[in-house]
């Protein structure tokens, strides 16, 4: 592709600066990104309260977050941040500890289970569903990978045929049920479920498994995990810094035109022309929502193809509050409360945070899920005041709650749509309109993945 290529970016998120920063380490330097909000990060959003900054999207990394370490080298920073820990509470308040044998006796028989099921799920991921690993899900349906390897930082290509890969569209229960290791989900439940992803008899294993590598889940277990002092979006505030062209805030795409072999974007009532134009938003939302974010397929001139695909798209309704507490009840640690991570508590409180434990002049933040695929969905304001009753019952009540956000959250096809072929067929489309589509959908809704989803893409294309 000619390096003077014209190309436009929407989105100043994990995935639209990373494009930039990997085009730009590959010559191309004629990119703009265009950012709906007056702020970039996307969902790493860390607000400051009393000098400090705390989380209300993403909180932590891990070692293997390869893209993640791209962006602090290119920027010079490092993960410099609390270190954290947590504990669980029972659906009653009581602190528990349901890893521990010499604290439950009686279920000592279940966590020796448990932990055999653990090392050969370890041993079937990397033998049955070798490949399952790799960014992205091209060629899974079809029972092939083709990727870039995750095992280190060198991330070399690789590729193969494997029919077992089939297996990754079925709900992750029903995965864990077929090879027998259905107990590992009382480990894997907690860095997925409580972060917003949904439950295990309703997402594809495809994604919990891309995102929650055996690499990956046992940093978490070890809670071998990074932070950033001044918060996850200071990583991609610093990366917008570093960028030749940083994102242009505040812009409202109104229109999209693709014809001519050129590309026409009006934002903000200016059209321009380009070449190509990468997605990193959001492609279809089903719902309209109260923030006014829309779809691709809103403003952009959208072919019967992307809209028949994209409509396949649905996301989780997960919100965030930022609480204050009196001093007496504040949490001595982060905790979370496996008792609610089951469709049956949905809009209960699932996991809370305590980021600074040298301090109790900071918020801590409460995370809840109020969707599932076969259920009602709760209400926001339902769901609010369900939380707020739950940190009553868990010792710790808000006094006052600062901030609130119910996002665009973790876009997702179900396993029908996964198993004929959704993602091959997007994966097929990449360039057809002078447009790539990147960003949550195409890998997984964390900060690494849709990062290196934009790596992997520019690799390919450009």
């Amino acid at each position: 592709m000619d390096k003077n290529a014209r190309i436009c970016i929407v989105g100043g998120g994990p995935a639209g600066l990373s494009a930039g920063m990997y085009l730009e380490k590959k010559g191309y330097t004629n990119y703009t990104i265009l950012e709906r909000l007056d702020r970039v990060g996307g969902k790493c959003w860390s607000p400051t309260y009393n000098g400090r900054r705390y989380e209300m999207g993403a909180i932590m990394g891990v070692p293997s977050y390869y893209a993640v370490h791209d962006v602090e080298e290119f920027c010079g920073i490092t993960h410099d941040g609390p270190k954290l820990n947590r504990n669980y509470k029972n659906g009653q308040g009581k602190v528990i500890e349901p890893f521990e044998p010499k604290k439950n006796l009686f279920k000592i028989p279940r966590l020796l289970k448990m932990k055999k099921q653990i090392k050969k799920l370890g041993e079937i991921l990397e033998t049955k569903y070798k490949g399952y690993d790799l960014n992205g899900h091209r060629g899974v349906s079809e029972g092939r990978y083709e990727g870039f390897s995750q095992t280190n930082a060198k991330r070399e290509p690789v590729s193969g045929t494997n029919p077992n890969l089939k297996d990754l569209s079925l709900p992750f229960n029903k995965f864990c049920e077929l090879n027998g290791v259905e107990l590992t989900q009382d480990v894997w439940i907690g860095p997925f479920t409580s972060f917003g992803y949904g439950y295990f008899d309703e997402i594809p294993a495809a994604y919990v498994l891309k995102y929650l590598d055996f690499q990956t889940c046992m940093n978490f277990v070890k809670i071998n995990l990074w932070t950033w002092k001044n918060g996850t979006q200071y990583i991609w505030e610093q990366l917008n810094d570093h960028l030749m062209h940083p994102a242009v805030l505040s812009q409202t795409i109104e229109k999209v035109e693709r014809k001519d072999d050129k590309v026409y974007v009006t934002a903000n009532g200016e059209t321009k022309e380009y070449d190509y134009i990468i997605v990193t938003a959001p492609l279809y939302i089903p719902d309209k929502r109260a923030d006014g974010q829309i779809g691709m397929v809103d403003y952009f001139d959208a072919r019967d193809d992307e809209k028949e695909l994209f409509s396949k798209i649905d996301y989780e309704r997960y919100d965030v509050l930022a609480v204050e507490t009196k001093p007496e009840d504040h949490p001595e640690i982060s905790y979370y409360v496996f008792d609610n991570m089951v469709p049956a508590k949905l809009g209960h409180l699932m996991v809370y945070y305590r980021r600074w434990r040298d301090t109790k002049d900071q918020v801590i933040t409460t995370y809840a899920l109020r969707k599932h695929k076969d259920m009602e969905e709760v209400p926001y304001d339902v769901c609010r005041q369900t939380v707020l009753d739950d940190l009553k019952v868990m010792g710790n009540p808000a006094s006052n709650v600062i901030n609130e956000w119910s996002v665009y959250y973790f876009p997702h096809v179900f396993s029908e749509d996964y198993k004929n072929g959704w993602y091959e067929k997007v994966e097929a489309m990449q360039g057809k309109y002078r447009t790539f589509y990147a960003g949550e959908i195409m890998s997984f809704g964390d900060m690494d993945e849709t990062a290196e989803y934009s790596r992997e893409l520019v690799e390919r294309f450009f």
